[in-house]
């Protein structure tokens, strides 16, 4: 194996998926993904797994390669097209989220390479607008998609076409970006194609296999690092949104060598709520965690998932069993997964590990009708929170955490397309964790409605701060309020309400843990 062309394989890789998403952005109607880039592109093999991944969203890392296996083996794909896919029990995350998968023949009888691309919509249907409600099971979150064409031989389906934006409250803006997505994967395609005439068919599925490789030769090597022995730890869910109780998810993870096995076997069981996640997006924080264990530059493929065996129990909230609520396990969950993996590993690696950082995405829906369009709109936005602060250094402000990527939607793009207007947006000052490194300060931020509208909030941290380490304090919990006729009325963390125009929705996300005690930070400072 040639390392020089090895590295210049991967970078050709990287940039095939990252022009993917280039052209999915660019070519986008929503807000949601033109602004706030909530979609991931990938390549997969022939064998349907991951070779490479933009650097997008980390909750699609482990979750999408079981979407493309599940549309392949349903599915007999023929030269020009494409499958789409949502369903949560079928390799999906929550029902916004829709996969769309390609398979690249290049002149053979079977398809050599897979592209693929997963894009959140802001409306797919369901109870409430923006498809993220307080539900109790997965059909009043919207319209469940099996694996199915859209496009069949280079020709979109129109039959799939109408019948999609038939259920969902903005047509013309899901019209609009199942063709930006059907547009990144006609782009992959070209380029691996292109690849493969430059360079020849054997070449490069041949370097696509040492790339998986190579991932699992770095990751092994990070294991190794980690002194054998079994850490475990335990944090909870808030509530469910229906339920307000304590919901257990707890780890136990075993380091042999080279190898781990992650356990969640002693978790909750899934609840009435919308919090409960799929197995795929609990193997998405898995791999995404031991991925930022590795220093190295290395892809985010299926090699990273080779040393790790992940052992959950089926009807858990970690592993939940069909026809659950999921809407928030994608978001909310797959944060605190996260946190009982990072707090596990503490106990191992503790030089390397940050305290906890906000733990939610602070999901905000609105929607209703524009009198000023004519049309229904939809908006949807995760809001960012304060980063745990580590061995060494403070945690980042106002930022996007773990298993999100997304930027904020700026208010210019909000104030255009939506009847609301952005009356505070700024940093929740002092809200970090105090500690010898302190905690990252959440967000700050006040819509007013100009228009009646049904608003949703899923979020979490609000009645525990995010954890601080090796003597650090909690992070602030997070607050919700709504302002109606100079009134402060506080709401909990999972709601839906029927709202007014003038009135405000205030959210003040959690800053992050921090780190060590907080008298060392004096004496450093003295020093």
């Amino acid at each position: 194996m040639d390392p020089i062309l090895l590295e210049i394989f991967k970078h050709r890789f990287s940039a095939v998926a990252e022009e993917m998403g280039v052209t999915l952005r660019r070519t986008a109607y929503s807000p949601n993904i033109k602004e706030r880039r909530d979609f991931s592109c990938a390549i997969f093999d022939a064998d349907r797994k991951m070779v490479a991944q933009a650097a997008h969203i980390p909750v699609h890392l482990g979750s999408m390669p079981l979407s493309v296996e599940s549309a392949a083996r349903n599915i007999e794909m023929e030269d020009g097209d494409m499958v789409m896919i949502n369903d949560p029990f079928s390799g999906g995350s929550h029902l916004p989220d829709i996969t769309l998968v390609a398979p690249v023949f290049a002149g053979e009888n079977r398809p050599v390479f897979f592209v693929a691309n997963r894009a959140h919509h802001a409306d797919i249907g369901g109870i409430s607008p923006g498809s993220m409600p307080t539900s109790t099971t997965i059909f009043a979150e919207g319209l469940i998609i099996p694996p199915l064409k859209i496009v069949k031989q280079g020709k979109v389906d129109e039959s799939v076409m109408r019948l999609i934006p038939a259920n969902v409250r903005t047509p013309d803006e899901r019209k609009g970006d199942f063709s930006a997505q059907i547009m990144a994967n006609l782009t992959g395609i070209r380029r691996i194609t292109e690849l493969i005439e430059t360079s020849g068919l054997e070449p490069v599925q041949r370097f696509a296999s040492h790339l998986i490789d190579y991932s699992e030769t770095l990751t092994r090597k990070e294991i190794s690092k980690i002194p054998d022995g079994i850490y475990s730890f335990s944090d909870t869910m808030e509530d469910d949104g229906h339920n307000s109780h304590d919901i257990p998810i707890r780890v136990s993870i075993s380091i042999e060598k080279d190898s781990a096995l992650v356990d969640f076997s002693e978790t909750g069981p899934q609840v009435c709520g919308c919090i409960n996640a799929t197995y795929a997006v609990t193997l998405s924080c898995v791999l995404y965690v031991f991925r930022s264990l590795v220093s190295e530059d290395i892809p985010a493929n299926a090699g990273c998932l080779r040393p790790i065996t992940v052992r959950t129990r089926p009807g858990t909230i970690v592993d939940a069993r069909f026809p659950a609520a999921v809407a928030a396990g994608n978001v909310e969950t797959s944060q605190r997964i996260v946190d009982v993996l990072l707090g596990a590993l503490a106990k191992a690696i503790s030089d390397r590990i940050p305290a906890a950082s906000q733990g939610t995405m602070n999901n905000l829906t609105i929607g209703g009708f524009d009198h000023g369009t004519g049309r229904a709109f939809t908006y949807y936005e995760t809001m960012g929170g304060g980063m745990g602060a580590g061995p060494g250094q403070d945690g980042e402000s106002a930022v996007h955490s773990h298993m999100t990527n997304t930027l904020n939607t700026p208010v210019e793009a909000i104030e255009f397309a939506f009847p609301m207007r952005v009356t505070r947006y700024g940093i929740r000052t002092g809200s970090g964790g105090k500690g010898r490194f302190v905690g990252g300060d959440g967000i700050i931020r006040e819509i007013t409605l100009l228009s009646d509208a049904e608003v949703t909030i899923l979020s979490e941290r609000r009645k525990r701060g995010p954890y601080g380490l090796a003597g650090g304090n909690p992070g602030a919990c997070g607050k919700n309020s709504i302002i109606t006729n100079g009134r402060i009325l506080k709401r909990p963390g999972k709601f839906s309400e029927r709202l007014q125009a003038g009135d405000v929705i205030r959210i003040e996300t959690p800053g992050g843990g921090g780190y060590g005690p907080a008298e060392k930070r004096e004496a450093r400072k003295k020093d």
